[in-house]
């Protein structure tokens, strides 16, 4: 090989070295450290940068996105003495590479740290049932922390979030047992509440039902007593009308009396006090007001009652023979009777008398 053709590969080589060491090219989003004589000396950008060759060397490279970290539970003990193992999610992004390369070893170590001492600081001032449902609150207090501690390492904290809270197994079964006795408490004021409302309803229901029939009833009877008021009142006017006098008046009286227990259920009959003076009313209509016949009939009547309280009753041996129908047919047979005589005595007082035969042949 020719002596001048070693030098000149050995210069090109060189000539290569040098350039290959003093060109680098950086990615988008990634920040390169460099350092010449192990000082830093400036952070290369994305795109084309130039090095010195043999003193200048790259030694970070940095990820400027947001970094997504997820640690392994931690235990941590609450306010009641509870031990709950919680993880934590951290969302990150560097915005200093020179301070995340210098002024913390391994900033990932120390992030994950500092959010155990302090997420242990915030549970420790909970009990566990306030750890379970301000989730919201630890988080940010937790991103308060890091966000003010993590600033000087260049690094800006954009979220933290609980992943997951394990409370004891035998905490969990409690707790369970305390879910399924509030569902059954709620299932059960539900259940109660609908029954209230059901009767409740149904308790008006009856109230309007009640008083509607009570108004029907009303309004019924209002009507019935109307109708018979104004009966009353025409027969009033007609007996005026007429001109009826007291012999018809208690003629229809002694009709009208036989009716008067017709009612299977009628086991007491009152005969009325007046039945007497209309028995005499009667006999006076058909004779001489002085014979004697209508009032032995109607002593014949009255002897079957009693005259204490100014109301005739039956007596009790015929009472007790005798049930009420019996009793008032029986009445009006003697009253039918009664009136029968007091007739026939009227037509003997008027027809004339037949001579006797001594004063027809003395005439004679």
């Amino acid at each position: 090989m020719d002596p001048v053709v070693i030098p000149i590969l050995v210069a090109a080589l060189v000539i290569v070295f040098l350039v290959a060491s003093s060109v680098r090219i950086v990615p988008q989003a990634r920040r390169y450290n460099v350092e010449r004589f192990g000082r830093y000396r400036r952070t290369l950008q994305p795109g084309l940068n130039l090095l010195l060759p043999v003193a200048d060397r790259i030694n970070t490279k940095l990820d400027v996105r947001e970094q997504v970290y997820s640690s392994d539970p931690r235990p941590v003990i609450t306010e009641d003495n509870l031990v709950v193992n919680i993880d934590t999610v951290l969302y990150y992004q560097i915005t200093d590479p020179r301070a995340a390369a210098y002024e913390v070893a391994d900033y990932l170590q120390a992030i994950d740290q500092l959010t155990v001492t302090t997420l242990r600081n915030v549970i420790g001032s909970m009990d566990l049932e306030e750890t379970l449902t301000s989730r919201e609150e630890i988080n940010s207090r937790l991103r308060a922390v890091l966000d003010d501690a993590t600033g000087k390492w260049g690094i800006r904290v954009n979220r933290v979030e609980i992943k997951a809270i394990d409370p004891p197994h035998t905490i969990k079964e409690a707790m369970e047992k305390q879910m399924r006795a509030e569902r059954d408490k709620r299932a059960a004021i539900l259940h109660a509440e609908g029954e209230r409302q059901a009767k409740i309803l149904t308790a008006e229901g009856t109230k309007q039902k009640d008083i509607l029939e009570a108004q029907g009833t009303q309004q019924a009877m209002i009507l019935r007593a109307d109708g018979e008021a104004k009966a009353v009142e025409l027969v009033f006017q007609a007996v005026h009308r007429n001109n009826a006098d007291a012999k018809i008046l208690a003629y229809k009286y002694l009709e009208t009396l036989p009716h008067l227990a017709n009612s299977d259920n009628n086991t007491f009959w009152v005969i009325p006090g007046e039945l007497t003076e209309a028995i005499r009313t009667v006999t006076t209509a058909f004779g001489d007001q002085s014979a004697a016949q209508p009032q032995e009939a109607a002593d014949a009547v009255a002897d079957h009652t009693s005259a204490e309280g100014g109301t005739p009753e039956l007596d009790a041996g015929w009472s007790a023979s005798l049930d009420a129908a019996a009793a008032a047919d029986e009445a009006g047979r003697q009253a039918a009777a009664a009136v029968s005589d007091a007739k026939a005595e009227a037509e003997a007082a008027k027809s004339p008398q037949t001579p006797r035969r001594g004063q027809t042949s003395g005439e004679g």
